[in-house]
């Protein structure tokens, strides 16, 4: 039976399909429409004209010379009429052409990304992917004494060192074609360090793109509820629920929530208070089983948080060769996290406002993440 991560590309793929063939034949119509559209502009033109060389020939009480120069004007407009006319059918043929190609060249280069995406799931965790695949696998696999992701570590302290006083820190997405590269680098190699070039932003985006990747949430489907609840308690009881997190689960939330309180206490630099941190997290860190989530191959699509030294360019979309009809056609390495339309899930925000602002009172039997 195949698992639900590849049941879920297979409906991708029945829907990409479906909907690309839909296209194909629509722009086929719309390029026949025009060529239909101009060839009976140009056989309008011919029946006037020869309609007025006809009543020309009929008027015989006209002189002869006059006659004979209406028909030679009317002669001589027609074939310049229809000169120009044919030559504009022939450019919409063109461009019909060109269209139905470019859609074509569009659905296989989809489809060929999808089929991509679907032979590397189906591998499972015989492949060396770390996005997207269950952070338990991910921490089992590499060469590192914590039990977190190295990905996330190594992004950590960056940010730690260069990044705390860049505005809006983990609201601006990243520069695209560098967050592709950094995903596929961890991917071939998860114990992979980052590139001297990377920047706060592309950084923060990539820790971002990496928890919207994983199959469930990092407070897990079963605790859902109970963390919800507990979060208008008190922090003992959202401190006790969390202990029945994983070892993996329960640390790597921990480096997360002690990060994103060191960049909330910088909030007079980077414009990133406790809750403007909880609003962009709460949907890739908890999210109920069978509502919303985050796709994370579509994740980078808020084209309002551009950043400014990408304000000119068309940027970004961790999924998304199916999101618009715009898009690059993404690999399977092109995990870049969504930004979807449903409505806030407040109580998890207000959860994981509560886990920044709190921090140290909740995980104080954890082994503390610190930075000199």
């Amino acid at each position: 039976m195949p698992s639900p991560v590849v049941s879920r590309w297979q409906e991708k793929a029945n829907g990409l399909l479906s909907s690309s063939g839909v296209k194909l034949k629509q722009v086929g119509q719309s390029a026949g429409e025009n060529v239909a559209d101009a060839a009976e502009r140009v056989g309008s033109l011919v029946k006037s004209r020869w309609s007025v060389i006809r009543q020309s020939r009929q008027q015989r009480s006209l002189p002869v010379e006059t006659v004979q120069e209406r028909i030679v004007s009317a002669a001589a407009s027609t074939g310049a009429v229809l000169k120009k006319s044919l030559s504009e059918t022939k450019e919409v043929v063109a461009a019909g052409k060109v269209k139905v190609g470019e859609a074509a060249k569009k659905t296989a280069d989809k489809s060929r990304s999808l089929l991509n995406n679907i032979e590397r799931w189906q591998k499972g965790v015989a492949s060396s992917d770390v996005f997207g695949v269950p952070i338990e696998i991910t921490v089992q696999r590499q060469q590192y004494s914590m039990p977190i992701p190295h990905v996330l570590v190594k992004c950590a302290d960056y940010l730690i060192l260069s990044g705390l006083h860049t505005e809006y820190l983990f609201k601006y997405e990243g520069d695209r074609k560098i967050l592709q590269q950094l995903i596929s680098l961890y991917n071939l190699d998860s114990n992979s360090s980052l590139p001297d070039s990377v920047n706060p932003i592309d950084v923060a985006a990539l820790m971002k793109c990496y928890l919207a990747s994983l199959p469930e949430p990092l407070t897990t489907f079963a605790l859902y509820q109970d963390i919800r609840n507990n979060a208008r308690c008190s922090t003992e009881e959202l401190k006790n629920v969390l202990r029945r997190l994983s070892n993996v689960n329960y640390m790597t939330l921990e480096l997360i929530t002690a990060l994103l309180l060191r960049v909330s206490q910088k909030s007079s630099l980077n414009k990133m208070d406790a809750h403007s941190l909880a609003v962009e997290f709460a949907p890739i860190i908890m999210w109920r089983k069978g509502g919303p989530r985050p796709d994370a191959y579509g994740y980078l699509n808020y084209s309002s948080r551009t950043s400014p030294k990408d304000s000119n360019t068309s940027t970004h979309n961790v999924w998304d060769i199916l999101s618009d009809e715009d898009d690059d056609g993404l690999g399977a390495s092109s995990l870049i996290p969504l930004d979807d339309s449903s409505p806030p899930d407040y109580d998890a925000i207000q959860v994981i406002q509560c886990l920044i602002e709190h921090h140290n009172a909740i995980f104080t039997d954890a082994n503390e993440t610190t930075w000199r």
